[in-house]
């Protein structure tokens, strides 16, 4: 009976390799490679679009928490009878992300910083949608700084 031959395990650099055929695995190759030194089997060209990646993804939670915060700050400022423990929850839980985040990067403080008025827009169609007011009831421009969008102890109890 003819031994069967042990299939090869596929590069990384090969078109359909490894990164194509099981992530994980070339995950756990390239950690490999990194702390062995063996930078010759480095998949260069992917890992700097996992990096570049996982930069965007860190950009991405940081801006959803804070659309939400803003969001839900306005809420609590314009129906202050509906005011719940669900929204200071929501809340306290973004300002919690966005905080490890800073935290982890703080390079990162410059670009929220500079899409706070973005968000901010973002948070006001929300805020309108969710509470069924018109987005005219909010101002048009962020009555928040970001120092009291990220304070643990700020709410936005008077309009």
């Amino acid at each position: 009976m003819p031994r069967a031959q042990p299939l090869e395990k596929p590069q990384a650099s090969q078109p359909g390799g490894l990164y194509e055929q099981d992530f994980f695995a070339w995950v756990e190759e390239q950690v490999g490679a990194l702390r062995s030194g063996q930078t010759h089997r480095l998949d260069i060209e992917n890992l700097a679009e996992e990096i570049e990646d996982m930069g965007r993804s860190q950009r991405r939670a940081v801006k959803s928490a804070l659309i939400i915060i803003l969001s839900h700050l306005l809420k609590y400022r314009y129906q202050p009878d509906r005011r719940t423990n669900s929204w200071r929850a929501a809340i306290r839980e973004r300002r919690r992300r966005v905080r490890d985040e800073l935290a982890d990067s703080p390079s990162l403080r410059p670009y929220i910083e500079r899409i706070l008025d973005d968000c901010y827009q973002d948070a006001r169609e929300a805020a309108a949608d969710e509470s069924g007011l018109p987005s005219v009831t909010f101002p048009a421009a962020c009555p928040f700084a970001l120092e009291q969008a990220l304070d643990r102890n700020f709410l936005s109890e008077s309009n």
